[in-house]
């Protein structure tokens, strides 16, 4: 039973989100040959002053 734990800031898409998901799975159905009811994704979003990339805070970029 894979658990794919994907963290981001907030702002995607609803749709995007969906995407992201659905080719995730598609590819560990695809090198693990597991059924897709056996894979759970979690999606957690982050507020940007959460995250820092090169010693700044996204929300100050």
């Amino acid at each position: 039973m894979p658990v794919v734990t994907i963290e981001m800031a907030v702002g995607r898409t609803l749709e995007q989100k969906r995407r992201v998901v659905e080719e995730v799975t598609a590819t560990l159905v695809s090198v693990l040959k597991v059924d897709p009811a056996e894979i759970t994704i979690l999606v957690h979003e982050l507020p940007r002053e959460s995250i820092a990339k090169a010693g700044r805070l996204l929300s100050e970029r």
